[in-house]
């Protein structure tokens, strides 16, 4: 049966592969993006290209906080789901602007619940963070873990997310999934997370910044998982419900310079710095609720996607192997 979808953020990273795979399942996709300078709006330009050729494609450039915008959104259409995408990104940035990540990713969560509400939406889906689990120091991270001591603005903002998601469950009987995200990446991700970011300099011949000792561990998570796992929580139980989405397997920080030098034939230059503010030791997901409820199953190990991302960078930029 063909679905109506709409989704907010579709022009970023991982909205735009959710789109292409809504797409191509043959269900009609209703995106909104507002650019947000964060980054170059070339490269979300570039996302929206390959979605707009698509017949079963709409798109309104809009702010998910101008409440007249959204209410024109799709007008007459009847959706089948809403995956809340939309947000203000990156840990380190929002210590320097909490009052602009509280604006967005609060104040604009609560009026996306509430276009949700008027359209009697059956289903909601909510980008959270696994950084909502601050410094915790049991691994892995388990959904009912206590996640009640977030270390950075942007942390705190996502478990506001999560509690409005739940309130409008409890108020309005809405069935809503929040999906905790472990560090994203893939062809497309965005220029200033790690691997993007570390495979351009290290290409470029310059320096990459370590911060701390490269102890520290991410459970990085490739992009077509991130997906299936997006695409299993539309058929989710109904009620509220949270979902860790990662690869549940962590790799240090200078194992992943290691990799990525593999990867690209180039070693690495590498200037140390000191942890930054809101940085965490250690991100790894206990996935077991996801595999039991919505068939989540992660199929790309960091090394393969590391090479998959690498192979990406070299040809949109043009770069040749060494």
């Amino acid at each position: 049966m063909q679905r109506t979808v709409f989704i907010t953020g579709v022009a970023g990273f991982i909205g735009s592969h959710v789109a292409s795979a809504l797409l191509r399942q043959g269900d009609l996709v209703f995106g909104l993006d507002n650019f947000d300078p964060f980054y170059d709006r070339a490269i979300k330009e570039r996302n929206l290209a390959g979605l707009a050729a698509h017949p079963g494609f709409r798109f309104l450039e809009a702010d998910i906080r101008d409440a007249a915008a959204l209410s024109g959104w799709g007008a007459g259409e009847t959706p089948s789901a809403l995956i809340h995408l939309a947000a203000k990104a990156g840990v380190r940035p929002s210590v320097a602007d909490p009052a602009g990540y509280a604006d967005v990713n609060v104040m604009g969560t609560v009026r996306v619940l509430e276009w949700a509400r008027e359209r009697s939406v059956p289903r909601v889906l909510f980008a959270s963070s696994s950084s909502v689990y601050g410094g915790n120091t049991k691994i892995p991270f388990a959904e009912d873990d206590f996640v009640d001591r977030p270390v950075s603005p942007y942390a705190a903002t996502k478990k506001a997310g999560e509690l409005l998601c739940h309130t409008w469950c409890h108020l309005y009987g809405m069935n809503v999934v929040s999906l905790r995200f472990f560090t994203v990446y893939g062809p497309a991700q965005r220029p200033e997370m790690a691997i993007h970011k570390f495979t351009r300099r290290m290409l470029e011949g310059k320096e990459i910044g370590i911060f701390g000792d490269g102890t520290t561990r991410r459970d990085y998570t490739y992009i077509d998982d991130i997906v299936s796992g997006v695409l299993g929580a539309l058929a989710a139980p109904t009620g509220y419900r949270v979902y860790n989405l990662g690869e549940s397997a962590t790799i240090s920080l200078s194992d992943l310079v290691a990799l990525l030098e593999r990867a690209t034939g180039v070693r690495a230059k590498c200037k140390r710095l000191p942890l930054q503010p809101g940085d965490v030791p250690v991100t790894f997901a206990d996935i077991s609720r996801a595999r039991a409820e919505i068939g989540y199953d992660p199929k790309t190990p960091v090394e393969a996607g590391v090479r998959n991302f690498v192979q990406w960078y070299r040809n949109v930029t043009g770069t040749k192997k060494s």
